[in-house]
């Protein structure tokens, strides 16, 4: 089973089809609906114990890029408390654990960087199908981990641009090479597309003009990098959707071919007050005046999107 972020306006306010397709969706122009529904446990399995992050860059990246998507990751599990206590990347992960504490196979989880691969040669071209998507992910470790692709601006994805920006899965594991989950052989994989150059009103909203909707000014991305910032929006969405859905039967809304998940279920909103076209009220770095809502390791500045609190049955927000 595979679930998409993408990103359309809701219907509802704009008038426009919903751009998403499966789960873990960012929609175009972040759109605000009303109250979300509680997600359902389908009784399978969340990711548990302690899980390693791959990444595998596929094309150009600079060090630098590659440092904020990395530092991310290290992020979600830091120990290092925030200075003055301002709201944290681990701060906001922590919403996920709540899921954990709902089931009744308790469990917990620990996230911490991997390997990273690189292909800079485009060993499978530029214009990838979803299969060589899932091949790409196979090339990390399959044991215990979650493997995520990230393409450059230049490559081509089946799907991305015209209904998603990213996606997360899984896929069969070599023998014992698998996330330790009874019964099943799979691995997690996800991926990301730069769309810096290809579609950046679609899926780097705040930091792009959208494309439909409200047309107020992008924020300024805090890391100075549209592209990379964006991707770091889809992709704490898909983490978010990763653990808590791993197989396609956790927790989600809606139909199992296309429910709504942890981060999916809480379109557009990034701090409170969000509604169409407004991100929300969020911290300002008084230097670069990029916008933000957590602090990250490294010094890193990150624009986080709202998670579904299973306990009080909202979106919940850092800022």
């Amino acid at each position: 089973m595979v679930s998409f972020v993408s990103r359309s306006v809701l219907k509802i306010f704009l008038f426009i089809s919903l751009f998403q397709i499966s789960l873990a969706g960012r929609k175009l122009g972040e759109a605000v609906q009303g109250q979300p529904q509680l997600l359902t446990y389908h009784n399978g399995p969340l990711l548990s114990g302690k899980i390693t992050v791959n990444l595998i860059w596929y094309g150009k990246f600079k060090p630098s890029e590659r440092a904020i998507v990395s530092d991310f990751v290290s992020s979600l599990s830091s120990a290092t408390p925030s200075p003055n206590n301002q709201p944290s990347v681990a701060q906001w992960w922590k919403t996920t654990e709540k899921y954990y504490h709902l089931t009744s196979k308790k469990s917990s989880l620990s996230l911490s960087l991997g390997k990273q691969i690189l292909d800079e040669n485009y060993s499978l071209g530029k214009s990838l199908k979803n299969k060589e998507i899932v091949d790409l992910a196979s090339k990390g470790d399959q044991k215990n981990a979650v493997n995520v692709v990230l393409t450059a601006s230049d490559v081509a994805v089946e799907g991305f641009c015209m209904s998603r920006c990213g996606a997360h899965g899984s896929a069969l594991g070599s023998t014992n090479a698998h996330i330790k989950a009874k019964r099943y052989s799979k691995f997690a994989h996800i991926w990301v597309g730069n769309s810096q150059t290809q579609c950046p009103g679609q899926c780097a909203w705040p930091f792009h003009q959208p494309i439909y909707g409200p047309q107020s000014p992008p924020l300024i991305a805090p890391n100075n990098n549209v592209g990379l910032d964006g991707m770091v929006i889809n992709l704490a969405s898909l983490f978010a959707g990763t653990v808590t859905n791993p197989f396609g039967n956790g927790y989600f809304q809606g139909p199992a071919e296309a429910p709504l998940e942890a981060s999916s279920a809480c379109p557009g909103i990034y701090g409170r007050g969000a509604y169409p076209g407004y991100a929300g009220n969020l911290l300002v770095d008084p230097t670069t005046g990029a916008s933000y809502n957590a602090h990250g390791d490294n010094g890193r500045k990150y624009l986080l999107p709202a998670l579904y609190d299973p306990s009080t049955s909202s979106c919940s927000t850092l800022v």
